[in-house]
């Protein structure tokens, strides 16, 4: 029983010791991971698996679209790029289509890519 609460305490420490842009690259990964669970419900026809999970990654791009700071430029090319993956993961929904989920997957993982990078450059700089 203590190997479950220790690693439940491990992952709140990992979360609360994060930093901001850490949090955001959790996020980017979580989507990732449930896009890919997504995928893998539909190879499987297991329709209640592939829409809880498009489900679960579209509440974490609806999370990261409420969270953008509109007084930075850049945060308007994300939020389009968030309106694009939500419409997309919808229409992956109504259609359990597998190819539309790949797209919206190879997208996270573009941005989430920039963003290690964003991080990369930012703590080389002292930034954070």
């Amino acid at each position: 029983m203590a190997l479950p609460n220790g690693y439940e305490q491990y992952s709140k420490n990992k979360v609360m010791m994060a930093t901001p842009a850490e949090l955001t690259l959790m996020l980017y990964e979580g989507a990732i991971k449930f896009c890919n669970i997504a995928i893998m419900g539909v190879e499987q026809k297991d329709i209640e698996k592939a829409h809880t999970n498009i489900l679960k990654t579209e509440r974490i791009i609806q999370y990261l679209r409420q969270t953008l700071d509109m007084k930075y430029p850049v945060a308007q090319d994300f939020e389009n790029i968030y309106v694009y993956l939500h419409q997309r993961l919808v229409e992956a929904n109504l259609k359990k289509d597998k190819d539309i989920l790949e797209e919206v997957c190879e997208h996270l993982r573009s941005v989430r890519d920039t963003w290690v990078e964003v991080i990369r450059i930012n703590k080389e700089k002292g930034l954070i």
